[in-house]
């Protein structure tokens, strides 16, 4: 009996996740962290969202909109193991393929920059816009 209870939870909680997971139609990225290989990692695995066909949205504050600048650090442009990619290249790399990748409304001001100091292809969030993207119940939000 305790067995089949076990069983039939498994098969529940497989479907779902496959339920939920038909569910999301969109992603939102939200990538915050100064550490380079995290912002790396991040763009590599919403590179792979978007590989499989997922609508994303990217969204860079604080440290992590650095990538996003034309003078952007060398921790953002530098090679890194194991295959010489930056955050900066794939960012680039997941807007080329239809990704929308905006920095927080307040990260220009705060540093004192205007919207051209960004590379091209990168907005300024409209606050209203992106919290309505990131409170629809089919988008899932990615966090790093």
């Amino acid at each position: 009996m305790i067995r089949t209870f076990k069983a039939t939870a498994l098969v529940l909680a497989l479907t779902a996740t496959a339920a939920a997971a038909d569910d999301v139609s969109r992603l939102v990225a939200v990538v915050t962290d100064a550490n380079p290989q995290t912002q790396l990692m991040s763009m590599v695995l919403t590179n792979q969202a978007i590989d499989r066909g997922v609508p994303t949205r990217i969204l860079l504050c604080g440290p992590a909109a650095d990538i996003a600048l034309k003078d952007a650090p060398e921790t953002a442009t530098a090679p890194q193991p194991p295959r010489g990619a930056s955050p900066q290249a794939l960012l680039q790399a997941a807007m080329k393929k239809g990704a929308r990748a905006e920095v927080c409304a307040i990260y220009l001001p705060g540093k004192g920059l205007a919207a051209d100091a960004l590379i091209e292809g990168v907005g300024v969030a409209e606050p209203p816009a992106m919290a309505k993207a990131m409170a629809d119940r089919r988008a899932r939000i990615w966090s790093f």
